[in-house]
């Protein structure tokens, strides 16, 4: 996917294996987050949660939030599609998507996080994405317009969100 010139250009794959084209959140705002479910940043699946109602009441499907879940950092998401599916579900209420699980770094890194990685550099332009939730905001254009690092709180991203949204 070397060609990729926005996020609408790739196509993941969802809890069942299927590809999810990107291209079908063209004109919305978008929150994408690495996630795992044994994690000491897991509790933020309640914040995300909060933050995606609350702006959707606003908003309505002019923004979505896709988690994708990923057992690169210490192990941390073990379990299967299904049971990743189920843990959100039942311990944090959620219902934004929750893709297949992805690998963000290395040789089997998902191309979109390829992308979001090279268009949004962390701290000192490093390329890779240090754990879990990590967090990136797609514009209503495509285009990466913000990178949080695990630490920064789901709440704290409303405004950054609700400027996408107004632009």
């Amino acid at each position: 996917m070397a060609s990729a010139t926005s996020f609408y250009d790739f196509k993941p794959l969802d809890k069942r294996g299927q590809t999810v084209p990107l291209a079908d959140y063209k004109g919305k705002v978008v929150l994408v987050v690495n996630t795992a479910s044994k994690c000491g940043f897991t509790p933020q699946y309640e914040g995300l949660e909060k933050l995606y109602k609350e702006i959707k009441e606003k908003h309505g499907d002019d923004f979505q939030i896709l988690g994708f879940p990923c057992n690169q950092f210490g192990g941390q998401e073990p379990g299967s599609d299904d049971e990743v599916q189920s843990f959100c579900q039942l311990n944090y209420g959620v219902t934004f998507p929750i893709m297949g699980k992805t690998d963000v770094n290395g040789d089997q890194a998902s191309p979109l996080f390829e992308w979001l990685k090279k268009e949004k550099p962390g701290l000192m332009g490093m390329k890779r994405v240090k754990w879990n939730f990590e967090k990136f905001l797609v514009g209503k254009d495509g285009a990466v317009k913000g990178r949080w690092a695990s630490t920064t709180k789901p709440e704290s991203l409303a405004k950054p969100i609700l400027d996408e949204l107004a632009a």
